[in-house]
């Protein structure tokens, strides 16, 4: 994978080498801004924060990853770029598999682990597979319509001028338009179903891990996370009543969780 530069939202403070740092990473046809309630009040709150574009995606350059791997290895190189010796890693769906993976591959450079929306195998039906070639578009209303709890508050606004489906959807075909060359869309979810080396990764985990985990969440069902659940040596879990859409359908519990286990 050819590297470009990586965009970090800091949540508006500068970077300060005296405090400790924590990295966001998000999931397919996302980028960094799923995170904008958590990663600023994090920065207002004394860490640094780098909440990124994957590469290949909107503000950052470069190739999309073609596995999780390949994105592990960007992740390390952010850090080396910002000359972060050790940070905290979170990561929602795609992004906690390579928030996972970089806490195995470089566990003296990891030390919060928060897998956000996870599973493992995070597998992908081939049907949406195809689709996310074929008719993209119609995969997008689909993934929205497994993302979402109609279950779960809140169930479809968080107040007056938000809507938690058509806002999803118009950043899903942004971000898929970001890039003209490759299909961040299909790359990233053949990413995500041909990844197999969660649980020989969470063995080399060395730091805290916290699992965010949705009650109705249809794309990762909490019992999908208990092979990387078991084999965490210091686990946290918190099941919130949300889908997969963690970060806007239960924004505040989000926060809460992360806040406690940084702190701790």
């Amino acid at each position: 994978m050819k590297l470009g530069p990586i965009y970090a939202y800091t949540g508006g403070k500068d970077f300060n080498p005296a405090q400790p740092t924590v990295v966001f990473i998000h999931g397919v046809l996302h980028d960094h801004s799923v995170w904008i309630l958590q990663s600023r009040y994090l920065a207002h709150h004394g860490w640094n924060v780098l909440a990124i574009d994957l590469p290949g995606h909107c503000k950052s350059g470069g190739e999309p990853p073609a596995s999780v791997e390949e994105a592990s290895a960007a992740i390390v190189g952010l850090l080396d770029a910002a000359g972060v010796q050790k940070a905290a890693l979170v990561g929602h769906s795609f992004g906690s598999l390579i928030a996972l993976e970089t806490a195995a591959r470089a566990p003296d450079r990891v030390s919060h682990l928060a897998l956000v929306g996870t599973a493992f195998p995070m597998r992908v039906s081939p049907a949406l597979l195809d689709a996310s070639v074929s008719a993209p578009m119609k995969a997008i209303d689909m993934v929205n319509a497994f993302s979402h709890s109609s279950l779960a508050p809140p169930p479809s606004s968080l107040g007056p001028g938000t809507w938690l489906y058509g806002g999803n959807r118009a950043l899903m075909r942004r971000v898929l338009a970001s890039n003209p060359k490759v299909n961040v869309f299909f790359t990233g979810f053949k990413a995500c179903d041909s990844y197999t080396g969660g649980e020989a990764a969470m063995d080399k985990v060395q730091c805290p891990t916290l699992f965010v985990l949705g009650s109705a969440d249809q794309m990762t069902p909490p019992k999908a996370a208990q092979s990387l659940v078991g084999k965490a040596k210091n686990a946290k879990v918190v099941q919130l009543p949300a889908g997969h859409s963690l970060m806007t359908e239960a924004p505040d519990g989000v926060l809460l969780a992360l806040k406690d286990f940084l702190k701790a």
